[in-house]
């Protein structure tokens, strides 16, 4: 299945897409018995998906998709935790060795983007970067798992775009204040459950700027999967219902560039995670 979230004039909905692009709205029917938010549908697990396949089965109405102002797929995460150069291709050409383990950073809910939203581009940057990255949603509270229980506690997957602005991200060597800011974590327009992705670790990745491609790999050139980084993280915290981590981008973005022609306003950048959906995002200047 695939979920999504919309705003709307009494804040923010849960939905779900119908056949043919158009989307049901669950937070409206929620006093149906089918969860009416992101964290209730975490919450009742398989009992909330059954609850929701019956409610489709009776017909409800829908909107198509376009009529919607979508919000991030996951609006209100516990945590983001995202891991840097762990994709093979991408470390050489970013001119690192291959981490020995995964290296990760912080973003937060101020960064947080939904699919065709605009993102200003702070003036305190001039090198705006792309990265495409697959995006796994925890499901179930998480801790001391070992890499082969990993994946049974990831409710879904999405499209993400960590957005970074490289010189920020590299005036030390704590990437935090180039990568966590407003808008520079794209996310959507899906939230898809983890039964339609039977192997993270075999999805396509690609980025167009402009309608021209730039990245296209594949989830197989991961250093860390998936399943060890939830594996790895979940030793030392409790990875929550709603945690996104955010696992890493291939080659092709501007930094490996030998001529970087950085992004700028009014730049669209097309991200897509095969059978994850397309994230649109367009760029601005940001209004002082």
């Amino acid at each position: 299945m695939r979920f999504l979230s919309f705003h709307t004039d009494d804040g923010i909905h849960l939905g779900i897409e119908g056949e043919g692009e158009v989307v049901v709205d669950l937070t409206a029917a929620a006093g149906d018995g089918v969860p009416g938010s992101v964290a209730e549908l975490l919450a009742g697990g398989p009992d909330a998906l059954a609850r929701v396949r019956a409610f489709l089965e009776t017909g409800p109405p829908a909107r198509p998709l376009d009529d919607h102002d979508l919000a991030p797929c996951v609006p209100d995460p516990p945590k983001i935790i995202c891991v840097g150069l762990n994709y093979r291709r991408h470390a050489a050409e970013a001119g690192n060795p291959v981490p020995d383990h995964p290296i990760y950073f912080a973003k937060y809910r101020n960064s947080l983007a939904g699919h065709r939203q605009h993102v200003a581009i702070p003036a305190a940057t001039s090198r705006v970067d792309y990265e495409v990255e697959l995006v796994a949603v925890m499901g179930r509270p998480t801790r001391n798992v070992t890499a082969a229980q990993a994946l049974d506690h990831v409710f879904g997957y999405a499209t993400g775009n960590d957005l970074s602005a490289r010189e920020l991200q590299t005036r030390s060597s704590q990437w935090t204040y180039g990568k966590a800011i407003d808008g520079f974590a794209p996310l959507g327009p899906y939230l898809v459950t983890a039964d339609e992705v039977p192997d993270p670790q075999d999805l396509d990745l690609m980025t167009w700027v402009n309608g021209e491609p730039r990245q296209k790999s594949n989830t197989r050139d991961m250093i860390f999967s998936v399943a060890t980084l939830v594996a790895d993280l979940s030793q030392i915290m409790t990875l929550e219902p709603g945690d996104l981590i955010f696992t890493g981008t291939p080659e092709g973005v501007i930094l490996g560039m030998a001529e970087k022609v950085w992004m700028k306003p009014g730049d669209e950048v097309v991200c897509e995670v095969g059978g994850l959906g397309r994230l649109s995002t367009t760029l601005v200047r940001e209004r002082r």
